[in-house]
Formats: structure tokens, C-alpha cells, sequence
């Protein structure tokens, strides 16, 4: 029997695998948000994430908050899944943030030795580019009138990413924290670790995109993504300073409006349960979701 060795993810000697990751990653038949190199590298001392490689296949673990499987990556309508978990998983194991591609195709492949429960909380939210940049209509009145309100009432420059605005998004997060509290919650300030990490090795993917506003000679809002497909992007950070009124609308609309003419489709994550983040989210009318699963397998 043949067994994964694992590695963790989170050195930044990872960095130099950045390439060959992407070239699995690109090779799947759905691209989530969960698996951008960025977002595994980012979050992986979080969640204690560690990989094994095989020829076909790149297999991702978490050890927090509990022992499980991530969906693995590669061209998975190539495998040979039953010979796969025959020789790999002589036990059950646990598979979270399975795309739901990925997740249908092992349940005709492995019949009754998979079951599969919804992961609400994990899904995607997907958006049109274009109704984000124009927001047309009584749906979006009120995003409007909060991004009208900003132009207005502020003298302000929108700013592509790019070194010196990193080094700006670096101070602002300092100062997002204090104004969030984060010290108070471990889930702000597990983000709040992520952010800082990603933004000091920035140069080091890529392929990260983002851009800022500039109000009164500082930066007030940022956001972090990145391309996960040729016609989708990521959204993976937004931030704002609370002390500009719609700020946030702001951001978010000139920001898409910058890569309209290349993206078609933007992916803002999951809501992870939240009921305020899920509010919000759906408060900008997504087109679709990504779903995924959490998948049980049964020798």
C-alpha cells in the first residue's frame, strides 16, 4: 500500500512551487477560491495546512480545528478514483471544501462509498463585473447613492497596486485593526496575520492585482485579488476606513471597473456562516454560487 507524505505549506520556501502548483490548479474542472495558491499559502499556518505530491495530483491536509482532507488537485476527469482511494484511504477520511464537480464525479466513480453534505457556509458567492461596475437599477440604488455620496463629498484618487501602495496597505491594516479591535477576536486577527503575510510577499505570486483610494494624502481603502480563471477573478481582502462614508461601495466599484475589460466574472468568497457577512454579500445580488461539499468516504 502506498501512503502521502505531507509537507507544510506555510514556509516561504514554498514560494518556489508557486508554478508548478498552478499548472494542477488550472487543470481542474472548477476553480474555488479556497484553492488559489494565495489563499492555501496565506491561510495555511492558520489552519495547519500541509501537501503531498503525487505524478497526478497535488493532496492538501488541515490539522485545525480538526483533521481533514481538502479537495485534491489536478485533471481529475483523468483518475482512476476508485484505484486511488483503494490504495491511499484504507480507512474513512473526511474531505472538506470539495467543488461540487469534483464531489458529483467521485459519487458516480465510488457509488455508495461517498456521501455528501452541503457546505452552505463554504460556497462561493459569483457576481456579474459588469452589474458591479454600474449598478443600474433599483437593486443596486443604495450601493449607488453610497458611491455617489463618496465622490462627491471627497477630494480622491483611485491608485492601481503597486509597490508603494502596498507599503501604504500595510500601515492601513495596522490601523484597521486597532479600529476593528481585532485583540478581541481571534478571527480578526487570524485574518489580520494573513493580510500582513501576503502583502509583505506580494511580489513574490505574481499575479496579485488590487488597487486603492487616497483621500486627504492617505490611504483609506484597499482590496487584494487575483485571477482564478481567464474570464473570473478573487476578491480576497477589502478594507476600508470607517471615518469615510461609503468608502467600501467605493473601492469595490472602481476597483471592478478597472478590470472590466477583462474579467467577466468576480468571486467574493464564501460567508462562512456569518449571518452579517452572508447579508451583506447577497445584498449584491449574485448570479451564482460555487458550491461545495463535505465529502465522506467509506472503504
Amino acid at each position: 500500500m502506498s501512503s502521502l507524505t505531507f509537507f507544510p505549506i506555510s514556509s516561504v520556501d514554498t514560494l518556489s512551487r508557486f508554478h508548478a502548483f498552478q499548472c494542477h490548479l488550472s487543470s481542474c474542472l472548477e476553480i474555488t477560491s479556497d484553492y488559489s495558491f494565495v489563499n492555501l499559502w496565506g491561510w495555511a499556518a492558520e489552519y495547519d495546512l500541509s501537501w503531498a505530491w503525487t505524478r497526478d495530483l497535488v493532496w492538501i491536509k488541515q490539522q485545525r480545528p480538526s483533521s481533514a482532507y481538502w479537495a485534491p488537485l489536478g485533471a481529475w476527469a483523468d483518475v482512476d478514483w476508485a484505484a486511488v482511494f483503494e490504495e491511499l484511504f484504507p480507512k474513512p477520511a473526511d474531505f472538506l471544501r470539495v467543488p461540487e464537480k469534483l464531489a458529483r464525479l467521485w459519487t458516480t466513480e465510488l457509488g455508495n462509498h461517498i456521501v455528501m453534505k452541503e457546505s452552505r457556509g463554504q460556497w462561493d458567492y459569483l457576481y456579474s463585473v459588469k452589474e458591479l461596475v454600474a449598478l443600474k437599477g433599483n437593486r443596486f440604488h443604495k450601493k449607488k447613492n453610497l458611491v455617489n455620496q463618496f465622490v462627491k463629498h471627497y477630494d480622491y484618487q483611485y491608485l492601481p497596486m503597486g509597490k508603494s501602495l502596498i507599503s501604504a496597505a500595510l500601515s492601513m491594516q495596522t490601523d484597521w485593526c486597532l479600529w476593528k479591535d481585532c485583540e478581541s477576536s481571534e478571527t480578526l486577527a487570524a485574518e489580520n496575520r494573513v493580510i500582513e503575510k501576503i502583502l509583505t510577499h506580494c511580489s513574490s505570486f505574481g499575479n496579485l492585482m488590487g488597487g486603492g483610494i487616497m483621500c486627504d494624502e492617505k490611504l483609506v481603502a484597499y482590496t487584494v485579488a487575483e485571477p482564478l480563471t481567464d474570464d473570473m477573478l478573487v476578491i480576497h481582502f477589502e478594507k476600508g476606513d470607517p471615518g469615510y462614508k461609503g468608502v467600501y461601495q467605493a473601492i469595490h466599484q472602481m476597483f471592478l471597473e478597472s478590470v472590466a475589460g477583462t474579467f467577466n466574472t468576480v468571486n467574493r468568497e464564501q460567508d462562512l456562516d456569518d449571518p452579517g457577512l452572508r447579508k451583506a454579500k447577497l445584498s449584491y445580488h449574485p448570479t451564482g454560487f460555487q458550491k461545495k461539499y463535505h465529502v465522506t468516504y467509506s472503504p
